[in-house]
């Protein structure tokens, strides 16, 4: 047969070969076989010229593809990411106590600030002196017909020692009219002269100091009518008209008289020498003028010049009624 014979009987295409929708693939003219996925050469993928597919095909033994079951095995990366967020899930979540760590500690310190602040508040605020018994005197007799009744009673003596400023100093009869005090002129003790109304901070280890120099200290406690701003009134003006000392001649303002509040007595008024105490109902300015001038600066363990040696009789006589 000639060539051109030959050439006339081969076909002039092949045409492509048509798989089942279920197959893995189809193959075209240029044997290439695409899968489900998409198109994949077959494990001998290649076709000659003639259109043949060459080895074992698309689907031969060693030419079935994965892609024909429609599932592509993971990479290893993908395996190693999903690892990292299995492990991120297994993370256990920071405690409450973990997550506001920094504010519980602010609070914290804020709440120990607050607590020493208030400690140290209540100190300063709590009384620095006691009253074991707020005292009352036993009635003593009758002065002789014709005496000058000695006005006051005599108070047993609780010592005369300085202490440091801020100690706690216990007394055994309030209001004292002796006992240990401070030593800080103008400060602690002796306190300055004057009316003290009822919301100033008056200690007796002041004025006790005050006494010891031949003053004299007028007490009224807050529910008397000497916390009231009448009474308040007329203190002031016994103040401004308080006549020199007896002994001494010592003008008002140097050692008294110091007027003030204390709640710890058994009368709404009390004037007070050293040592002696009287007691009052009601503000006598009269009486008290007459205790001074009886007792006024001899009886102070400090003397502020000498005394005489004629005094008034010490035997204590129980004030008259108001």
């Amino acid at each position: 047969m000639s060539r051109s014979s030959r050439r006339s009987r081969r076909p002039t295409s092949t045409p492509p070969t048509t798989r089942p929708a279920s197959g893995a693939g189809t193959t075209d003219a240029a044997g290439t076989t695409p899968d489900a996925a998409g198109t994949s050469p077959g494990a001998a993928g290649t076709t000659d010229t003639s259109g043949m597919t060459g080895g074992a095909g698309t689907t031969g033994a060693a030419g079935s593809t994965p892609g024909a079951t429609g599932s592509t095995p993971r990479s290893p990366s993908a395996s190693a990411r999903a690892g990292r967020r299995e492990r991120q899930r297994a993370v256990e979540r920071p405690t409450f106590m973990a997550r506001h760590r920094t504010i519980i500690v602010v609070i914290a310190a804020f709440a120990g600030v607050a607590l020493l602040s208030a400690f140290v508040f209540l100190s300063a605020s709590s009384a620095s002196y006691a009253c074991s018994t707020e005292w009352t005197p036993a009635p003593t007799s009758a002065p002789a017909a014709g005496a000058t009744p000695a006005l006051g009673y005599v108070q047993p003596n609780m010592g005369a020692d300085h202490k440091a400023i801020g100690e706690k100093v216990t007394y055994t009869y309030c209001a004292p009219a002796t006992g240990n005090h401070f030593n800080k002129p103008g400060v602690a003790g002796p306190i300055t002269p004057r009316v003290y109304g009822p919301g100033d901070a008056v200690l007796p280890q002041g004025w006790l100091h005050n006494l010891e120099h031949g003053g004299l200290v007028v007490l009224y406690t807050g529910s008397s009518a000497g916390a009231t701003p009448d009474g308040q009134a007329q203190l002031r003006a016994f103040y401004d008209t308080f006549p020199v000392g007896p002994v001494c001649g010592t003008t008002k303002g140097i050692n008294g008289p110091v007027i003030a509040r204390f709640d710890q007595m058994t009368s709404p008024f009390q004037a007070i020498v050293w040592g002696r105490v009287l007691f009052l109902d009601t503000f006598d300015q009269a009486k008290i003028l007459a205790f001074w001038d009886q007792w006024g600066e001899r009886t102070n363990p400090e003397q502020q010049c000498p005394v005489p040696s004629a005094q008034p009789s010490a035997t204590p006589a129980a004030p008259s009624p108001s």
